[in-house]
């Protein structure tokens, strides 16, 4: 089974300093039809103007990652962490039983433009926990790279589910192809460009749930940018 979720169907909010789209219900965008896949809680597609972002603000048992596509998105928490997130860079942050922490456009000319995912953890109560990589582009290029993932594999980011979030990057008619083990579900987020997946044509934002397909194909139809999750 395969199901698309259009761009245009997202939720969307316009603070003026924040222009958000939402696959999934949240804050005040509620559709009881999407309000989460699997494991995956939130996909926000955010761009923040420059010099504003999210002040100090709690979380707790959830693992949160944030993909930067342009710009650079400054990071504070209370576990000591300070950083700052440019593309190609990859932050977990697992608020287990509790964090705070803050968000930033770093630039003051720029705006910023990112993915913040939020995935369920497989279990409460977690410690707290802080990581972030840097996946070159070059590394992305016509392959599904492992950028997240739960068996502690070295090169990716630690997640506390059983969840392998790929990353790629693809010219046009360039493709790649991902097996579904039984049992196993599927989202494709099309970060940027236009692809298809088995031969549904997505453009940037658009989505793709799966169920019960043993194989993805995914081919460029410009250059484009995406992300994979495997999931329970």
């Amino acid at each position: 089974m395969i199901s698309i979720r259009k761009s245009r169907e997202r939720g969307h909010a316009n603070h003026g300093w924040l222009e958000s789209y939402h696959s999934f219900s949240f804050a005040d965008y509620h559709d009881p039809d999407h309000v989460g896949f699997s494991a995956l809680r939130v996909i926000n597609e955010d761009r923040v103007a420059p010099g504003a972002g999210f002040g100090t603000h709690p979380h707790r048992d959830m693992e949160i990652i944030s993909y930067v596509l342009d710009g650079a998105l400054e990071h504070k928490d209370n576990m000591g962490n300070g950083s700052v997130i440019r593309p190609g860079d990859v932050q977990r942050m697992s608020a287990g039983t509790g964090v705070t922490h803050s968000e930033y456009n770093h630039s003051e000319k720029e705006p910023v433009h990112f993915l913040q995912i939020w995935i369920l953890p497989q279990r409460t109560g977690l410690p707290p926990g802080y990581e972030q990589i840097s996946v070159p582009a070059e590394e992305k290029r016509g392959r599904l790279q492992l950028i997240a993932t739960g068996k502690g594999q070295d090169g990716a980011v630690t997640l506390h589910q059983d969840v392998d979030l790929y990353a790629t990057i693809l010219h046009a008619d360039e493709g790649v192809g991902h097996d579904l083990q039984p049992g196993r579900s599927a989202w494709v987020q099309v970060a940027r460009g236009s692809v298809t997946v088995n031969e549904h044509r997505l453009e940037a934002g658009d989505s793709l749930a799966v169920k019960d397909e043993p194989r993805l194909n995914i081919r460029g139809v410009g250059e484009a940018e995406v992300l994979l999750f495997d999931l329970p």
